[in-house]
């Protein structure tokens, strides 16, 4: 009889063992979808959706976000409150689907909305070498699949002058040749490198492109309100 009742004993012992494990893991099963869940509807939450296609007010043209940074998004839809000047120009890479304005000098505002004309650098339409920079998360990401022999056209009052890419290459900022004068009208695009370093990145992806002809007449400009470009050079004397 005692042998007997120490096995019910302990089959019941056995019992509730087994019904405490199977609450455990049944607990465990719904608390880890539970907090699954709620990951997400934070996320859902917290995260805005980034528009992959946006209208420039300048250009009447759409501008592809999908390469962009969060952070250089929100820097651009900024920008065109305080960024009110008209471009000099208008810089166009067909290869890439990239039409931007280009304005003078590269502060921070002037890179945020478009790209900018490095002072000291020739102004457009005229002989020289032409320097203009970019944002390596923004308009100029494109950058990297562009190589020699791609098109690139600066529309500007009066005429469009087309490049061709002669060079690309890797410099340190201390590289300053790139955008030294030439007698033959040259384009520099210049935008920090690599394109997806987390920081300030430490170098520079330098394209460089040479004049192959330049027109008059350029209807796609005429459309666009564009600066003469007549005082691009006050910053240049004020230093």
């Amino acid at each position: 009889m005692k042998i007997q009742r120490a096995e019910q004993i302990l089959l019941a012992i056995g019992l509730m063992l087994l019904a405490i494990w199977g609450a455990a893991r049944f607990h465990r099963a719904v608390a880890s979808r539970a907090a699954i869940a709620r990951f997400e509807a934070e996320n859902a939450t917290s995260v805005a959706p980034t528009p992959s296609i946006a209208l420039d007010p300048i250009l009447s043209s759409k501008i592809d976000f999908r390469l962009w940074s969060v952070k250089r998004i929100d820097a651009y839809e900024d920008s065109l409150t305080k960024k009110t000047d008209m471009p000099l120009a208008i810089l166009r890479i067909p290869k890439i689907a990239v039409e931007v304005p280009v304005f003078n000098d590269t502060d921070d505002l002037t890179l945020n909305r478009g790209v900018g004309r490095i002072l000291g650098t020739a102004q457009i339409g005229r002989p020289g070498n032409l320097g203009i920079a970019g944002h390596r998360d923004g308009f100029f990401r494109g950058l990297k699949d562009i190589g020699p022999g791609d098109y690139i056209e600066i529309l500007r009052p009066g005429g469009t002058d087309r490049y061709a890419v002669s060079q690309v290459q890797i410099v340190t900022p201390a590289d300053t040749y790139v955008l030294n004068s030439v007698p033959k009208p040259t384009l520099t695009l210049v935008t920090c490198f690599p394109f997806y370093y987390v920081g300030s990145a430490p170098k520079r992806y330098v394209v460089t492109a040479a004049v192959e002809n330049s027109s008059q007449k350029n209807q796609t400009a005429s459309r666009v309100s564009i600066a003469t470009g007549n005082n691009t050079n006050n910053k240049e004397k004020k230093k």
